[in-house]
């Protein structure tokens, strides 16, 4: 990968964006790098979580200029074909079957946030800004609303997509856009005890408990959705891995899916 580094250790996937001279803007070029690694990682066996991390000043500014000047000239056309590659990375960063984590260590801004939204899990450096900025520009942040409205929720998206206003990590943390804001020298060891978390878990029980999430989030209360969850503990409690799970939990011992130490 050219903008992209890589790094899998203990079942935890490290994949980091490297383009800190242009502070980790996307182009074609990184938004395909990302739907490909995402896309991969999410079948890996030897993969448990994933942790979106950036190096440089910034996690990410959001559409690299030179990638902006080429698309003022585009076609609707081609700004459908564009659009419609940013729309497929988000979507398999959320759809991914791995928990991802974006580790904020710097500013995020317009499309950057999309990859933060997108993510399972935030934690942010205390010194971060974030900024929905497109309509400073004549824009809408349309392709990323999916994912930051579910994130900071609808009220908040209300103000910060219509002023395009900069705010603290703080104020990200107050409306749920992130779960968690560190100093930076605490980044690092938050980010390691949810991956040790997320490690030590049933791997199959998170990926199911991810897409709990996703099945139940928004939904009336029915007897459908009752019936759906009476289903899946029944499922669950069935599986071989559930079943380890309440075994070794009555014999006081570790489960088998634990990281050989």
């Amino acid at each position: 990968m050219k903008h992209l580094e890589l790094e899998v250790s203990a079942y935890v996937a490290t994949l980091t964006l490297n383009r800190p001279d242009m502070r980790n803007a996307f182009n074609e070029e990184v938004i395909a790098e990302l739907s490909q690694a995402f896309t991969e990682l999410g079948s890996r066996e030897d993969v448990r979580c994933i942790v979106l991390a950036a190096r440089g000043a910034a996690y990410c500014a959001g559409a690299d200029l030179n990638w902006m000047r080429r698309m003022a000239d585009y076609s609707h056309a081609e700004n459908l074909a564009d659009g419609g590659q940013l729309g497929a990375m988000l979507f398999a960063i959320h759809e991914c079957p791995k928990p991802t984590i974006a580790k904020v260590q710097g500013d995020v801004y317009a499309g950057g946030t999309g990859l933060v939204a997108a993510c399972d899990i935030a934690v942010s450096v205390d010194t971060a800004h974030y900024c929905l900025s497109e309509v400073r520009l004549g824009l809408v942040p349309a392709t990323i609303s999916p994912y930051v409205i579910r994130a900071m929720g609808e009220r908040a998206a209300h103000r910060y997509f219509l002023t395009a206003e900069r705010f603290d990590a703080q104020e990200a943390l107050r409306i749920g856009f992130v779960h968690e804001v560190v100093p930076a020298d605490r980044l690092d060891a938050s980010v390691a005890a949810l991956t040790k978390a997320l490690v030590n878990a049933g791997p199959h029980a998170v990926r199911v408990c991810k897409k709990l999430v996703h099945d139940v989030a928004g939904q009336p209360l029915s007897s459908e959705l009752i019936g759906m969850t009476v289903n899946l503990i029944a499922d669950i409690r069935a599986s071989e891995e559930g079943r380890e799970g309440v075994q070794s939990f009555l014999q006081k011992r570790q489960p088998a899916w634990l990281p050989k130490v």
